[in-house]
């Protein structure tokens, strides 16, 4: 393995160490200090409070299971591993700008951001692969 793919990898070992965080802190500390007691404060409907708390663990699955693939993707020598990692990296990132544009800036956004800047430049640097 050549010095860039070498770089590559860390890129994307940092990103999806970044993202597993942000998740774990979204469905554990986010959830328990800021979703569930706000919603447990709120007149909405019993149902909508369901669908709000499921929306929000649901958000921290899917940016573990993201954070997976692009490992899996960036470890691995396969022919999509730099497409894989860079839809990964593209698709976080642009949720993290929809997000800070509707949210503003906060640390939940600077970490996915992060973690998709990571996964971008890392699958930016992968050359292709004849595998």
């Amino acid at each position: 393995m050549n010095g860039r793919n070498r770089a590559a990898r860390v890129f994307v070992i940092s990103g999806t160490v970044v993202l597993v965080a942000s998740a774990a802190l979204h469905c554990f500390a986010g959830y328990s200090k800021v979703a569930s007691p706000a919603l447990a404060t709120s007149n909405l409907d019993p149902g909508l409070q369901a669908a709000f708390r499921v929306v929000f663990l649901a958000l921290g699955w899917h940016w573990f299971v993201t954070a997976i693939v692009a490992l899996l993707a960036g470890i691995t020598e396969t022919r999509l591993r730099k497409t894989l990692v860079l839809f990964c990296g593209l698709a976080v990132l642009l949720e993290a700008g929809v997000g800070a544009s509707m949210m503003g800036f906060f640390i939940g956004n600077e970490m996915i951001g992060a973690a998709a800047l990571l996964l971008v430049c890392g699958g930016l640097l992968f050359e292709k692969s004849g595998a």
